[in-house]
């Protein structure tokens, strides 16, 4: 487990090198200059202009400029935005508002979508399972914010439940519904794999060979059949909960939370490259981390799986 764990380890180095390098020339090789965006409609000073892009290293090539990037990345640095801030304290104010929203979100779909495809996969055919299903599929064809539009409309302005906009981000009561509109699309995907592999393990033969040998119901379907069902569900917690911090932009725009989402989105809508290559970045090892989890978690669920 130890050297496959080091192996995973080293292979994450070129994908993520790779990966936020892809990510650097796609931000700065736009069109555009993001100095002269500062000064808006005002003519800039052609000296400002080129002593700032200097100040910024825009003055050298792209390659260049990432190696400073990656450089300064692996000494805790994610540069400066242009406003004069580091890019590290403005990702130290937003990022905990989007891990608590995503978290929340996260732990709606595991127990609620896993309990729901259990149910519908033990009583396949049956009329909670033909609900779930047509009520699953009706959330998959709705785009997340119309979901999220219709819940503020609803809950915020017609009935008056919630506040339509969440006035404290620290407040867990205030992410409740952002965090359930969030977790929709993921949720219904989550239920109806998980009804699906249930449904398909339960005709297995080492199912037939457990209830044979008179094992307790409870042991049968929490051991024998959840174990084996779990994998592929897991496969996709691992890369959603990535998904769901990065898909946040939406949610937070709607009922206008002051996590990551906003704050890349207006990053990007000021060209605020240093801003959205660290955001990013760090996504991008949420993702890996998540898929490393995912593949040590195969050996929790089926013994048959070893790492050498």
């Amino acid at each position: 487990m130890g050297r496959f764990v080091a192996r995973r380890l080293l292979q994450m180095i070129p994908v993520f090198i790779g990966t936020t390098l892809l990510i650097f020339l796609m931000v700065y090789s736009l069109p555009g200059d993001p100095i002269k965006s500062l000064f808006g409609p005002k003519a800039a000073d052609p000296a400002t202009v080129a002593r700032l892009r200097h100040e910024y290293g825009l003055d050298k090539s792209l390659l260049e400029q990432y190696w400073n990037y990656i450089s300064g990345l692996f000494q805790g640095d994610f540069g400066q935005s242009f406003t004069g801030r580091p890019v590290a304290d403005l990702m130290a104010e937003a990022f905990p508002v989007t891990i608590r929203l995503a978290l929340l979100a996260f732990g709606f779909e595991v127990v609620v979508g896993i309990a729901l495809g259990v149910l519908t996969g033990l009583k396949r055919g049956k009329f909670l399972d033909q609900f779930v299903l047509v009520l699953t599929l009706v959330v998959v064809s709705i785009p997340v914010f119309v979901i999220g539009f219709i819940t503020q409309f609803l809950l915020g302005m017609k009935w008056k439940v919630i506040t339509p906009t969440v006035q404290d981000s620290e407040d867990l009561g205030q992410l409740m519904i952002p965090a359930i509109v969030l977790a929709a699309l993921s949720l219904a995907y989550v239920t109806r794999l998980t009804r699906t592999t249930v449904s398909e393990n339960r005709r297995a033969d080492y199912m037939r060979t457990a209830v044979a040998k008179g094992l307790p119901k409870r042991r049968v379907i929490g051991v024998h059949l959840m174990r084996n069902s779990l994998i592929p569900v897991v496969t996709f917690l691992g890369t959603d909960l990535g998904m769901l911090m990065g898909g946040a932009i939406v949610t937070e725009g709607i009922f206008n939370i002051q996590g990551v989402g906003n704050t890349l989105f207006r990053s990007i809508q000021t060209s605020e490259g240093p801003t959205v290559v660290g955001i990013v970045t760090v996504l991008v090892l949420v993702y890996l981390v998540s898929s490393l989890v995912v593949d040590l978690l195969y050996a929790v669920l089926d013994p048959r799986i070893r790492y050498a």
